[in-house]
Parts: structure tokens; sequence; C-alpha cells
């Protein structure tokens, strides 16, 4: 067995091991994306070999928590790819108009960007007041920050440019403060969105939505597991209901591809057909 047999060997085991250990489900995500982001925990955590990462997280349940961060992918920005909020605007924001109340669900909200960027879309459509937003992660540490609100002044221009592509209808100052180098986002925004635990890999549908956005996932998963997730949307959602994915997914050679049709192909937003 070879040094990169043996590594995957160990890395799997790591990875049983947490489950039992702590009941977070890392077995179907996609190895290449994991070999590289448990070397960088190695690496962190001073550990020679993956046997040793494993001995340290098993025994020091605050090293864990802080290794989260490793295991889940925590990149998100403010309306990140514009247009796909421009294909919301146009295609699936009109249709939530006609129901008296509306659900939606952020599936691996992250640090909650894209959660506080569809508040602020749902309020300039003048639906937020009926919607309710479930923001779901694994990540506990992740949730926090996304509750919080509160983004690094030095990104804000960035979001600005992004949320004016998105079609927005104002200025995105009109929905932040400024302090201490930091951006918090007004607090009504926040009134109706719910922030939970919530894994794909292991739990189930828990409300009926008649939209979920789950972008930049469904890429670290295998293909299993993006059919599980992928199931679990189909499920949750409603007659027609919209799914959003990332740039970069698609559900064309999944389990559940007969289940939905294009609505915006290019900005990966769909419709549940059955």
């Amino acid at each position: 067995m070879n040094e990169d047999e043996l590594f995957d060997l160990e890395l799997r085991l790591l990875l049983e091991a947490l489950y039992r250990r702590y009941h977070y489900d890392f077995r179907e995500y996609a190895m290449s994306s994991l070999r590289r982001r448990v070397r960088q925990a190695m690496e962190r955590f001073h550990c020679g070999r993956v046997a040793d990462l494993q001995h340290r997280l098993l025994h020091e349940p605050e090293l864990f928590a802080q290794a989260m961060q490793y295991f889940t992918v925590q990149v998100s920005e403010m309306f990140r790819d514009p247009d796909y909020f421009r294909a919301l605007r146009e295609h699936a924001l009109p249709v939530l108009r006609t129901y008296p109340s509306t659900k939606v669900w952020v599936a691996g909200c992250s640090t909650g960007e894209e959660v506080w960027s569809l508040a602020i879309l749902l309020q300039e459509e003048g639906l937020l007041d009926r919607t309710l937003i479930y923001a779901t992660d694994i990540n506990p540490e992740a949730l926090a920050r996304a509750e919080a609100g509160v983004f690094d002044i030095d990104r804000l221009s960035q979001f600005s440019r992004s949320y004016l592509r998105a079609g927005g209808r104002g200025s995105l100052s009109d929905y932040y403060s400024t302090a201490y180098n930091g951006a918090l986002f007004d607090r009504r925004l926040k009134r109706n969105i719910v922030f939970a635990d919530h894994s794909l890999a292991t739990d189930s549908v828990f409300s009926e939505v008649h939209l979920v956005s789950c972008r930049n996932v469904l890429i670290y998963f295998n293909r299993s597991l993006q059919d599980r997730a992928v199931g679990l949307f189909h499920e949750a959602l409603v007659h027609r209901g919209f799914l959003g994915l990332g740039s970069k997914e698609s559900l064309q050679f999944g389990a559940h591809a007969a289940g939905f049709e294009p609505c915006a192909r290019g900005q990966r937003l769909y419709r549940k057909t059955a």
C-alpha cells in the first residue's frame, strides 16, 4: 500500500470515527475536497498523520468544534452570481406572490450571506412579511455568524456591486449600519428567518416549502449524497415549487432529474414537475 492509499484509508477511518463519536456524517463527501481540507487541518493542529488528528478530535471535543471549519466549506458572498437573483425576481417571485404565505429553505447557508441577500430581495418585492425563511447548516459557528448578520466592511463594495447587478432597487447601504469595521444588517430583515442545525447527510425533511436555494453545496458531495440531498428537496417542495443550485451544479445526471424541469437553465433555477 503506497502513501496515498494509506492516507485515504486513515481518512475513511477518521470520517467513520467522527460519525460514531459526534454524529456528523462526512462519509459521502467528495474525497478530493476532503483530502485537501484534512491536510490543512493536520497542519493547523500539528498532526503528522491522519491517525494523530483522529486521536485528538476523538478525545478533545473542543478541538473538533474548531476543526469543523475544515470539514465544511464556508465560502460565500452576498448576491453571489447576480443573474441567479435576477432569475428569482423574474421567474420565482411572481409565482410566490400568488400564495397567501410562503416558505423558503436555504440549505447549507454557511455564514449567511445568501440568507440576508434573499431577505433583501423578498423585502424589495413586498414578500418578506409573509415569507418564513429556514436557514440551515451543520456548522454551529457558521450558523451563529449567519444569525448575527455582521460582515467585514471591506467586503461591502463587492456586495454592493453584486446587489445592483442582481436588480437591486436602491442602495445596499439602505439595509445596514457600520461600526468598528463591520456592517450590521437591519434586524427587521431577520424577523422571519429561522436559523437551525440540519444535515443533508442524515436528517429528514422538516417542512413543506415553496423555494429551496442550495447553492455551491452539492459540489462537495459524492453522487449518492447529491441524490439524497436533491431527494430531500423534491420531497420538501410544493407542487411546481422552485429549486436553485450553484453555477457549477446540475440535476442532469442525478437520480431525480426527471422530477424537475429548467426554469432558467443558465442560472440553475428549476421547477418541480411531479
